[in-house]
């Protein structure tokens, strides 16, 4: 009798447990072997879902992010949060997942700046990877606005201020290995204070 395979399903296994392997490993001493071995099928069964590593490891972070993008549009969808709560909850999550994901992000740093070496331009690769992130920032900031809970100010501005405070703490957990980052969550609340309107 034929074993029936749900392919996309495997594919997001492969996936799921690829991503153990990065942060335990690192990117560079990831092997396919590895990655097939923690998936328990042949190197042969993964060439079926991937071409490569890197193709592995792309996969990887794009599930990952995916899963943070669903998280999100939950608040930004959720008619019984006030915009304020719903933007407080939004990067409260997205600092909670670097948090949690700190030694991925020292992965993705170090796969970033070997793009940089072979003349590949990483900010591309990072603001198609955060384009959806910062639409969702622009929709609570727009509906905030609209519904007079937020000041009437420069929606990009204000997207850019907390952004470069969610890629600070990022910068702080990955570079300079802080445990602790309560100032930067302030200073985004006081962002936000700032931004209401009362």
């Amino acid at each position: 009798m034929a074993i029936v395979v749900e392919h996309e399903k495997r594919r997001k296994e492969i996936l799921q447990k690829s991503l153990d392997v990065f942060i335990e490993e690192g990117y560079e001493d990831v092997t396919y072997q590895k990655i097939a071995d923690r998936c328990n099928i042949t190197r042969t069964t993964l060439y079926i879902y991937f071409r490569n590593k890197h193709e592995i490891f792309l996969g990887s972070i794009k599930e990952l992010l995916n899963s943070l993008e669903k998280d999100l549009l939950s608040f930004v969808t959720d008619k019984t949060l006030s915009r304020e709560d719903a933007l407080r909850s939004v990067i409260s999550t997205i600092i909670d997942r670097c948090e949690a994901s700190r030694k991925l992000f020292s992965i993705i740093l170090a796969y970033l700046l070997q793009l940089k070496k072979s003349g590949t331009d990483p900010n591309e690769r990072v603001r198609r990877r955060v384009i959806r992130l910062r639409h969702h920032l622009n929709t609570l900031l727009i509906a905030g606005i609209k519904a007079k809970e937020f000041k009437d100010t420069s929606v990009g501005d204000m997207n850019d201020l907390l952004f470069g405070l969610i890629e600070s703490a990022v910068f702080r957990l990955v570079i300079l290995n802080q445990q602790d980052i309560s100032d930067i969550r302030r200073t985004i609340n006081l962002a936000i204070d700032g931004l209401m309107a009362n």
